[in-house]
């Protein structure tokens, strides 16, 4: 039978903390793009709705495809930007209608002025336009806002398992899966919401975690069960309903999802403790290095606080202060978001030698400047990181050199002019590094960076340096959430909310 299938994407993971406003250069910079004209390196919230758009034409449906935008994480989207993307992908509805569905690719952590929960705005105004009767499905990042308004306005919600996030490819063939039983009366989607009642930032890299999940993934194999999602929550995002909550979506029985839901919200709050990662101080993780003594493979340390995917500016110098100060040679970051070091760089050529005045230009979160003398050791006109199935694009890069002419007596700083985290080795590789030389290796990430470092590594620090990022989540300054959550108490109000 031949269908109607609209799909668009709208998103951003919006930190309120952040100084970086989000406007529409942040979104033309990541994806902005019409028509479903990905291109050759489609961007990692683009392999949805490629996916999407196969699988519908392979059953001889017909897709039409709305406006995909995202940005990378920064402050507040703007109130005109987010509006007029909306409304853009609204009007792309309208023009596509009747459809028999409507499929969304959302983050569901964006965060716009006069909207705080801005997908879910969306997703109320598409079942607004199209109907109780046309099934919405929507893919979120499991770093979402999970509202009651985006659960009462969908069908269908499902969320990335993975952090990092290796699994949005199938998670994206999984919401096409249900989508394509319901429109065939196989199954009737029902969805339960339930409270956890916290904050925080779980790695599903690492017990209990690993657990965790395994058990989401066997709850799915029982009669009756079609989904189930855990929404981790982003805590630098100031909206009232940030925090930990449970999905479960079950096949017309809203008793049975309650069930999961709330067994699963039980399992992550008895873990709470054990499931936030171990966080180093920054001269902590320095003396683990050094104590260590050398080895064939880099300690990598991971700068939390000052990660772009958590809209951190990405050129906090803290860590690398300290580097400097302690002269731990051998030592490598990349990349560091400078978009003016990285044009003097480009400006001088390989070879030279000039003062540069690097990072610490976005305000308390980024720290002060350095003022140093460096070599300029390698230009990259285009740099790129694999992440999730797609390419990021790392922009121009600089390889700067401080300190003495070789690698055991110096502390290699990559620039770049594009700001993003650090996914993947190539941050190093791409620039002319080869990132098994240092004895360690700094990434600006907070968990996207294991899948691509973790083969590599001698061991992983997390390092709780200051920055927008800040990993304490007893302290985060929020002023629109009023629920009581923990850490900030130790007993909040957990249940069901749908």
């Amino acid at each position: 039978m031949t269908r109607r299938i609209f799909t668009a994407c709208l998103g951003t993971e919006t930190n309120s903390f952040s100084p970086i406003p989000t406007g529409l250069s942040v979104f033309e910079g990541a994806m902005l793009v019409r028509g479903g004209d990905h291109g050759e390196r489609p961007s990692l919230f683009a392999v949805p709705l490629i996916l999407w758009r196969e699988r519908a034409r392979a059953l001889g449906w017909t897709v039409i495809e709305g406006l995909a935008a995202f940005a990378t994480p920064a402050g507040d989207t703007t109130r005109a930007v987010h509006e007029a993307l909306r409304d853009e992908i609204l009007d792309d509805l309208r023009a596509a209608m009747p459809v028999d569905a409507v499929m969304l690719n959302l983050h569901g952590a964006m965060i716009a002025d006069g909207y705080p929960d801005a997908e879910g705005d969306l997703l109320a105004r598409v079942r607004d336009l199209v109907g109780p009767d046309v099934p919405i499905a929507a893919e979120l990042d499991l770093h979402c806002h999970l509202t009651e308004l985006k659960v009462a306005s969908a069908d269908i919600l499902v969320i990335f398992k993975e952090y990092p996030h290796v699994d949005v490819a199938e998670r994206a063939a999984e919401v096409f899966d249900l989508l394509q039983a319901r429109l065939e009366g196989r199954i009737r989607p029902v969805m339960a919401l339930h409270e956890c009642g916290m904050l925080g930032i779980y790695p599903t890299t690492a017990e209990p975690m690993v657990s965790i999940v395994a058990g989401m993934r066997a709850a799915e194999r029982q009669s009756g069960v079609l989904s189930v999602s855990l929404a981790h929550g982003f805590p630098w995002g100031d909206t009232p309903e940030v925090g930990t909550r449970t999905l479960v979506v079950a096949d017309g029985d809203l008793a049975l999802a309650r069930l999961h839901a709330a067994a699963l919200a039980d399992e992550v709050w008895t873990a709470r403790e054990r499931i936030v990662p171990p966080f180093y101080s920054i001269d902590a993780a320095i003396d683990r290095v050094l104590d260590a003594g050398p080895g064939d493979r880099p300690f990598v340390l991971a700068d939390t606080a000052d990660n772009p995917g958590i809209g951190a500016a990405g050129d906090s110098t803290f860590l690398l202060r300290r580097l400097i100060e302690r002269k731990v040679w051998g030592a490598a970051l990349s990349p560091l978001w400078d978009p003016i070091a990285t044009q003097l760089a480009f400006d001088a050529g390989v070879g030279a030698t000039l003062d540069l005045r690097l990072g610490g230009k976005l305000g308390r979160g980024s720290g002060d400047p350095l003022d140093l003398r460096v070599m300029v050791n390698g230009l990259t006109p285009e740099g790129w990181q694999p992440f999730g199935g797609a390419m990021a694009p790392l922009g121009r890069m600089a390889w700067l050199r401080i300190g003495g002419p070789d690698d055991a007596r110096a502390i290699d700083v990559v620039v770049n002019d594009y700001r993003i985290q650090t996914f993947h080795p190539d941050c190093f590789a791409e620039a002319g590094i080869d990132p098994l030389t240092p004895r360690l290796l700094v990434a600006k990430s907070t968990q996207h960076f294991h899948a691509g470092f973790a083969p590599i590594a001698r061991e992983i620090l997390y390092v709780s340096a200051p920055g927008s990022g800040s990993m304490d989540m007893a302290v985060l300054p929020h002023t629109r959430v009023t629920r009581p959550l923990w850490p900030r108490v130790a007993q909040p109000a957990r249940g069901p909310l749908r």
